[in-house]
């Protein structure tokens, strides 16, 4: 089976992030990127399918500042291929990204695609919603535990309020991965140096196609409040301090 797993790189949240003059975005000069974390679980569990039922793993992302490495790193972890994306601006919205990414996958075999179930940087998770309409394949998303029996594939889809549901699905097929069955492997530095002097990474230029999308009208930084206040006493005490808080509250 044939999998295609398109990642995007995000912002690293272990940075201190700043908004830029304007309000609408962050200040992205000196910000430091990472594959998105629901990416990473995407290629993983593609990974896992590939070693339990053979077939192959192609990684697709967009042309970034670490993009190179993310990709040598997807190769170090046992992906077959990985395809950079270039000719789109940073900003490019999830309906760009999502057509420029159908367009690569045109010229791509692919039984399923596996993209994570939203970014951490707009949590819109439209991506694959949008590539499988673009391709004109069923999409499920917030997907789980996937199983391949035959031609079939048996996975779980959470709903709010931890109802999960059961599909079977036969490719064709896109599927918004939420968590792999394992943590996503580590892969040595060494490796993914061995790896960045071995393969290379194929390239492909892509027009960008407008597309439209949510537009940011101006960005807040959280209010800071007042600060927790600690209650001392006896357990009869405290309870009493609660009750009268609660009331207060009420009143």
């Amino acid at each position: 089976m044939n999998i295609v797993v398109p990642i995007k790189l995000v912002p690293d949240l272990v940075e201190e992030l700043e908004i830029n003059d304007e309000a609408t975005d962050l200040e992205r000069d000196f910000l430091t990127y990472r594959i998105n974390e629901f990416d990473d679980h995407a290629i993983e569990e593609a990974l896992q399918l590939k070693e339990a039922h053979g077939g192959s793993v192609a990684v697709v992302a967009l042309e970034r500042e670490e993009t190179d490495k993310v990709l040598y790193t997807a190769l170090a972890k046992g992906a077959d291929k990985a395809v950079k994306i270039t000719g789109l601006d940073e900003d490019a919205s999830s309906h760009t990204a999502a057509k420029a990414m159908c367009k690569v996958l045109g010229d791509m075999e692919y039984d399923v695609v596996l993209t994570g179930v939203q970014a951490a940087d707009d949590r819109d998770g439209q991506l694959g919603v949008l590539m499988a309409s673009y391709l004109s394949i069923p999409h499920v998303s917030v997907v789980s535990d996937i199983a391949i029996a035959g031609d079939k594939l048996t996975l779980h889809k959470e709903y709010s309020g931890g109802v999960m549901a059961s599909f079977e699905v036969t490719p064709k097929v896109l599927l918004g991965v939420q968590a792999a069955r394992q943590t996503p492997r580590y892969a040595p530095v060494s490796r993914v140096r061995q790896i960045m002097k071995e393969a290379e990474l194929d390239e492909v230029e892509v027009e960008a196609e407008p597309g439209a999308g949510s537009i940011v009208r101006r960005m807040y930084t959280p209010e800071k409040g007042e600060g927790a206040e600690m209650l001392d006493g006896s357990t009869e005490e405290i309870a009493g301090k609660i009750a009268a808080l609660l009331n207060e509250k009420k009143g």
